[in-house]
């Protein structure tokens, strides 16, 4: 197999270089990904984002996993106060106290929904029909800061209860988690996760 030349990568800003980074656009982002569990993961970690910038949740993503029990939403959802004394203690994660509450109510959330018969995954990709969103994008300034449909996920996000999670976070979210592609059209992971969303993986 011919090696995957990424010297053509999406130009994001402080990622050449960054080894964390790199492997984190390479092989993760863009990927759709269907399983309820990694999508709350997700959704809460960008909820954990607000206001700061991606790589130092994804520096710090494994001391989450571990203070949040690999973010099990049974586990999770029996946070008490010694839970959050502890969290807020943990110089490995973001100790915000609206952040950490958010994260645990979610939590509940969720299984709520489980409980009622509504899957978390399902609940989300119903809203962008399904498949994968397409685009095309030649230069990080076309790419936008969020779009209607975030705005309306965002929407039946809060509906539900969830916080932190308006359309700038969401759409940052769908972007992750492969609902829509938007890495250039000049990286190799575009083609690739495109024809992981046709059923026809580049690797």
């Amino acid at each position: 197999m011919t090696p995957i030349d990424f010297s053509n990568r999406c130009a994001w800003r402080g990622m050449n270089g960054d080894p964390v980074y790199e492997a984190y656009h390479d092989h993760e982002w863009g990927v759709p990904e269907y399983d309820s569990r990694a999508l709350w993961e997700k959704l809460v970690l960008d909820g954990f984002q607000a206001g700061l910038s991606w790589i130092t949740i994804l520096r710090k993503r494994d001391n989450f996993r571990t203070a949040f029990a690999n973010f099990d939403p049974e586990i999770v959802a029996r946070f008490g106060d010694e839970d959050r004394a502890r969290l807020m203690a943990d110089a490995g994660i973001i100790r915000s106290n609206g952040k950490i509450d958010a994260a645990i109510a979610g939590a509940k959330i969720y299984l709520d929904m489980q409980e009622r018969g509504e899957d978390f995954s399902t609940f989300l990709w119903d809203m962008v029909g399904n498949a994968p969103i397409q685009n095309n994008f030649t230069a990080m300034s076309e790419v936008p800061a969020q779009t209607p449909l975030a705005a309306e996920m965002a929407k039946a996000l809060k509906a539900k209860g969830f916080k932190y999670c308006g359309p700038v976070i969401v759409y940052a979210f769908m972007q992750a988690v492969g609902m829509v592609n938007d890495h250039m059209v000049h990286c190799p992971c575009h083609s690739h996760v495109q024809g992981l969303a046709l059923g026809r993986p580049t690797r």
